[in-house]
């Protein structure tokens, strides 16, 4: 992971969550949690379509390293944690709108389950649609259910694991000029299944008033 972030900040691909903590954890837990309540119970209680909407796109003129020093560090079993978790989520997609749509449609294809149903996405699913989910999840983040926000999120993040791993089936590791790709794909795989679990668990735990 870079030292240094830009604005927009890109991750490289893999790179999902590993930030330089501050000084002070205590300090940087107690506005991660002050922040995140304080930001939700606000637009939630009047959820002005022009305020969610500058939410929403808040990363794209901001960067994530701005989402990322509030709440990347907080427990992912928290309401800043989950918050964080869903921004990510929506500025890998950005960022690999058409791999991240393969990898979906793949997971579609290959997947037994309903998450494809539970996450929502338009098929057939290409860039722009894996787009506009994202941007549908986020806002339902702050202007509709929260848990089910975090649920289609985490739907979404199995079903392009899924085909993430099928991809990685696929990928043929004696070419040399891409002999990583099979374990990049693999350990991409591995992290996404563990961001579903991480959005279904805050889920869960939102339904029962137990999020903070």
């Amino acid at each position: 992971m870079p030292a240094d972030f830009h604005k927009p900040t890109r991750f490289p691909p893999g790179a999902f969550g590993a930030f330089i903590g501050a000084e002070d954890p205590a300090n940087l837990s107690r506005v991660a949690h002050d922040t995140a309540a304080a930001l939700l119970a606000r637009v939630r209680a009047d959820p002005d379509p022009e305020i969610v909407r500058r939410l929403v796109t808040y990363t794209d003129s901001h960067g994530i390293d701005a989402v990322a020093e509030l709440w990347s560090q907080a427990s992912a079993r928290s309401l800043p944690g989950a918050l964080w978790r869903l921004y990510l989520l929506r500025t890998l997609i950005r960022q690999d709108p058409r791999g991240i749509a393969l990898a979906y449609q793949r997971g579609a294809e290959v997947s037994r389950t309903i998450d494809q149903v539970v996450a929502g996405a338009v098929a057939p699913t290409g860039p722009d649609e894996v787009r506009d989910l994202a941007d549908l999840i986020l806002h339902g983040a702050f202007a509709g259910d929260f848990a089910v926000a975090l649920e289609r999120a985490a739907a979404f993040c199995r079903v392009t694991s899924a085909g993430t791993a099928d991809l990685a089936d696929d990928a043929d590791a004696s070419d040399a000029t891409h002999p990583d790709r099979p374990a990049e794909l693999t350990r991409r795989a591995l992290r996404l299944t563990e961001l579903a679990d991480e959005l279904a668990a805050c889920a869960r735990l939102w339904r029962h008033d137990a999020l903070d």
